[in-house]
């Protein structure tokens, strides 16, 4: 078991294919693949029969949590996944993650094993506190940057996004129901501080702004449309 711990500055931004491409040729010379350049991320979210969780973050209050176990790729029970406490103050993305093996969560999920850190007294509260159970399945085909220079830049596009509401299990695969257009990517840069001047200009040459994105936020205000709630 390993412990993570960030605190980042993460703007998105919903861009076309053509979109994509352009930005990609205007800052080529200053970026390089990540060494996980490619992959699909898997997430399963917690939340509870209120689906209390999502609903708060959608109000965008000063502060919000998610609770989210992630895995790069299908999973093995032996293969190492990651829990996670994202949360947002003022603006300010902070991730606070535990690596275990999948078969570890599971045993830990059961009352089988305990692990003796603060993040996981975090979660043990959170997960008492809320009732959580497993909600929803998401997941999408990553690509991923960071400066040359500036390594504490990172930039990825997400794409080919899918969910499903049942077998929520990350074990079981990465199928899913499609909700965002082919053509359309998320973008998230991540920096520690500000945008280095060639990016802010490039976005700017291409007149490409942030906008308020969230994958499970999204899925789960069309899954209330489509029941005619809103």
């Amino acid at each position: 078991m390993s412990i993570n711990v960030f605190k980042r500055i993460e703007e998105k931004y919903l861009i076309t294919e053509e979109e994509k491409q352009k930005l990609l040729e205007e800052i080529n010379s200053y970026i390089e693949k990540d060494m996980y350049y490619e992959t699909t991320v898997c997430s399963i979210y917690y939340d509870n029969d209120n689906n209390d969780l999502i609903i708060n973050s959608l109000q965008k209050p000063i502060y919000k949590d998610k609770i989210r176990l992630r895995s790069y790729g299908i999973p093995t029970l032996e293969d190492d996944v990651f829990l996670e406490i994202k949360n947002k103050y003022k603006g300010i993305v902070g991730k606070r993650r535990v690596k275990m093996t999948l078969n570890d969560f599971y045993n830990y999920l059961d009352g089988k094993k305990s692990f003796d850190n603060q993040i996981m007294k975090e979660i043990d509260y959170l997960f008492k506190y809320y009732v959580l159970k497993p909600n929803i399945f998401i997941a999408y085909d990553r690509t991923s940057y960071f400066g040359k220079k500036e390594k504490d830049i990172r930039i990825t596009f997400d794409n080919n996004l899918r969910s499903r509401r049942d077998n929520l299990r990350l074990e079981y695969g990465d199928k899913g129901d499609k909700y965002l257009d082919s053509n359309l990517y998320i973008m998230e840069i991540k920096t520690l501080g500000g945008m280095p001047l060639w990016l802010v200009n490039s976005l700017s040459k291409l007149k490409i702004y942030p906008r308020s994105y969230s994958k499970y936020g999204t899925k789960y205000l069309q899954e209330l449309k489509e029941m005619k709630i809103c």
